[in-house]
């Protein structure tokens, strides 16, 4: 059976730093990619600071931290993942951007690396259709924050063989995580009920209540760990757009987005990443 060691991660970005983070705790070869090196150094950046805080609780030493960050190779070239046993894009959650970048590994990666995906919305079948090797695309769909969160959706889609879904999920449980599948339909499971959940706290506000009183009536009501709207400044509004139009193209009329969604995005209201969205942050 295939061996996973090196992983390819393309995208530094939150979720791409957090899957790199876990995988290079986990012992793992990693090599984090993106298009300029400020975006990596950024990447880099948003793990230490997520490991200074391990050291900080007593879980991790200083010599852990920097044989974590040893396993982490930065890089500007695609081709460097023509090494890599598990490629994994966490990329912008667009159609067209996932699926040429997929095509690209699809030549670039030796024929038996596997080819994940971060993607929370597109169906996989989308994304792997014309590649030559759709057998190896599969979706892994981690949650955010990756360090703090166990689940990880993995979605195989109408091609994915049988034996890349079970490396895949002895992969996540290697991780110290949870592997739950889902069928290939827009949003899986996990964004399809909770992007639902998101889009009526968003009318909730349009009709009113205060943002404030939202959260704390599911934070106390139902005992949810943070409030939709909390979760949707941490996510950003624009990615919570996004996800809730593929939906609503995919599934009908339900996921129609609020329409205060759009106009925030508008306003450059996206949440905690521009100190604004349903709250306003301290830079």
């Amino acid at each position: 059976m295939h061996k996973i060691n090196n992983v390819f991660i393309a995208g530094a970005g939150t979720m791409g730093s957090g899957i790199a983070q876990v995988v290079a705790q986990a012992g793992f070869q990693v090599t984090l990619y993106d298009l300029k090196n400020k975006f990596i150094d950024r990447g880099i950046a948003i793990i230490k600071k997520s490991l200074k805080r391990l050291v900080d609780k007593g879980k991790k030493t200083n010599e852990e931290m920097e044989e974590i960050l040893q396993r982490i190779t930065p890089s500007t070239s695609l081709n460097t993942a023509n090494t890599a046993d598990l490629v994994i894009e966490a990329v912008f959650e667009d159609l067209s951007v996932k699926k040429d970048l997929l095509n690209e590994f699809d030549k670039i990666c030796k024929k038996q690396a596997i080819l994940g995906s971060n993607t929370s919305t597109l169906p996989i079948a989308a994304l792997a259709a014309g590649t030559k090797n759709p057998e190896r695309i599969i979706g892994i769909h981690f949650m955010n924050p990756v360090p703090l969160m166990r689940g990880v959706e993995i979605i195989p889609g109408m091609e994915t063989s049988e034996e890349i879904v079970v490396i895949v999920k002895d992969f996540i449980r290697s991780l110290d995580k949870e592997p739950v599948e889902s069928l290939d339909y827009a949003g899986f499971i996990s964004s399809r009920i909770l992007d639902a959940m998101l889009n009526e706290a968003v009318k909730c506000v349009m009709e009113g209540n205060k943002p404030i009183e939202i959260d704390k009536n599911m934070k106390f009501c139902c005992n949810f760990p943070m409030g939709p709207l909390e979760l949707i400044d941490l996510v950003g509004v624009d990615i919570v757009l996004h996800g809730l139009e593929t939906l609503h193209r995919e599934l009908g009329d339900k996921y129609q987005p609020a329409p205060l969604l759009r106009q925030m995005v508008r306003a450059g209201r996206l949440g905690r990443k521009t100190n604004k969205g349903f709250y306003e942050y301290n830079k």
